[in-house]
């Protein structure tokens, strides 16, 4: 081991303030373990307009209360560089949250910021529905949302106007993410950052008001059998109580998923999205004979929806398919404001917003963009993100968007119609449109960067034999977008491909679209895409 490293070692054990880790360290020191010191010193860990996420570990490329500080710290010098005051922190249910939570804390007010905690777990839309409820400048949300149980993370939300954009309690984005992380590399020690026990400790009447405030979403509550599973995260509490707080049954829970539990014992990925994830769930559902199936990822800012098909087996319905359930009722019901969806999202929502005379928004992938859209009514993205109800949350979130969905259902039932009888009137309108993510888990980081510098160097010209008519590098997009890591081939057919890797996970993944009045031969076009683009993406 050369000595630039040894003394980097050296010097973050002394400044650790967790004897755990620093014993890890250590540990590691006298066995000399090379392979795995370089491993948790390969770089702090990223902050970007996801904040931090990452692997619960020592050293400065993992989740630990070292980094939780240092970022903190950072957070400070950014908030008094904007004249920012005010900030409130919550915290999910995982390993390690309870403790990232209360060191911020003690950062915060030492700074002699005023400070308010969530008085418990809680999901992510409650915290982001309390930074303009109590007009905090900054909110933080301690949560890997849907990574595995070896992760943790630190989203960072802003209240106000900052820098010219209006946040107004949604997650940043450049420039805030890249000045956050230039102060967090300023700081050197944990040593000298005053901490103090000053702030405090909210009731349980924020919660009332997020519950009061998203129950006015479905004032005709119904019978509907619903089965909820909160993937042994934290959306059991709130979300029963705005369901019962509407008016509906009690819903049929999944009991081994039903309370927290940061190991999530019965899933290897607590991400609805992941196949097998909701396999508890359509077993209750087959037991009960219920007829809607709901599911939220671990922090509840998502929701998954499962339904029976023509022949009684129930499926999970896609991104898009719910997006396209809440667009099209929210503009048919409410048609004012703006739509908008990410780039890697189907374009129905567009066509439904030319139907209704709404206007639309194409953004980058992520909330931290659609929220910023003014006037917004409804926005989506296609991994189970939704905003139902941007005046109360200005974020996705996964409670409000079970609420309208289990709504839509009811007042469906009262018609003797189904979500799905929905959905075929809308591809009857607008065209069916065959949407599927395909992703692919890398062992290394740096596969993904071969991946992308060979599609760029190499321009595709035929995909699967279907011909590639445009090509767009969205690192340097031929629109008004900001520039990202991805590429656009639009195809013969009227299909289109976007490749990007995850912002959060290590995968590579494509996003496709295609549209025809006729089912049989989209569904028919993505089966003949399938393993061509598992090809490329590995």
């Amino acid at each position: 081991m050369d000595s630039e490293l040894l003394a980097e070692v050296k010097a973050w054990i002394e400044d650790d303030p967790d004897p755990v880790t620093a014993t890890q360290l250590r540990t590691l020191l006298e066995s000399n373990d090379e392979l795995s010191i370089r491993k948790y010193f390969s770089g702090f860990l990223q902050f970007g307009t996801a904040g931090l996420r990452g692997p619960l570990g020592p050293g400065p490329s993992c989740m630990n209360q070292a980094v939780v500080g240092r970022t903190a710290a950072g957070l400070v010098q950014y908030m008094k560089t904007h004249s920012l005051t005010s900030v409130v922190i919550g915290r999910d249910a995982r390993h390690g949250s309870d403790v990232f939570q209360e060191i911020s804390a003690e950062i915060f007010s030492g700074a002699g910021f005023a400070v308010s905690v969530l008085p418990r777990p809680l999901p992510t839309p409650v915290l982001a529905f309390a930074v303009n409820e109590l007009n905090a400048d900054v909110g933080i949300m301690v949560t890997a949302s849907h990574n595995p149980s070896s992760d943790n993370g630190y989203k960072v939300y802003l209240g106000g106007k900052v820098e010219g954009i209006n946040y107004r309690g949604s997650q940043i984005i450049s420039p805030a993410d890249k000045e956050i992380s230039a102060e967090i590399e300023k700081i050197q020690t944990l040593k000298s950052i005053p901490r103090t026990h000053d702030w405090n400790t909210l009731g349980e009447d924020i919660v009332e008001k997020y519950v009061d405030r998203t129950k006015l979403l479905a004032p005709r509550p119904g019978d509907l059998k619903i089965v909820y599973t909160a993937m042994h995260g934290v959306g059991t509490k709130t979300l029963q109580r705005v369901f019962h707080r509407a008016g509906f049954p009690s819903l049929i829970l999944v009991d081994a998923q039903a309370q927290p539990d940061p190991n999530f014992p019965t899933l290897p990925f607590p991400n609805p999205e992941e196949n097998g994830a909701l396999d508890l769930a359509l077993e209750t559902a087959n037991s009960f004979d219920a007829d809607l199936v709901i599911a939220n990822d671990p922090d509840a800012d998502r929701c998954s929806v499962a339904i029976k098909d023509r022949d009684s087996h129930w499926r999970a319905l896609r991104g898009d398919e719910i997006g396209a359930i809440l667009g099209e009722t929210i503009a048919r019901n409410n048609p004012s404001g703006a739509l908008a969806n990410s780039i890697v999202s189907s374009s129905i929502l567009s066509k439904i917003a030319e139907h209704y005379g709404l206007d639309f928004y194409e953004t980058l992938t992520g909330f931290k963009y659609i929220a910023k859209v003014s006037e917004l009514s409804f926005g989506y993205e296609e991994a189970i993100g939704f905003c139902v109800d941007s005046k109360t949350v200005n974020d996705k979130d996964g409670i409000s968007a079970a609420l309208l969905i289990a709504q839509i259902a009811t007042d469906l039932k009262a018609e003797n119609k189904t979500l799905l009888d929905l959905l075929d009137q809308i591809w009857e309108s607008y065209g069916f449109h065959a949407t599927e993510q395909i992703s692919i888990r890398v062992n290394e980081i740096a596969q993904i960067s071969k991946i992308m510098s060979s599609l760029r160097k190499n321009p595709l010209k035929k995909i699967a034999g279907l011909k590639v008519l445009t090509f767009d590098d969205l690192s340097h997009p031929s629109n008004d977008l900001p520039p990202t890591d991805g590429m656009r081939f639009v195809l013969e057919k009227n299909i289109r491909i976007i490749i990007r890797p995850s912002g959060t996970e290590p995968k590579m993944k494509c996003y496709v679209e295609i549209v025809n009045l006729d089912k049989s031969i989209a569904l028919s076009l993505l089966e003949q895409l399938r393993p061509s683009l598992r090809e490329l993406l590995s």
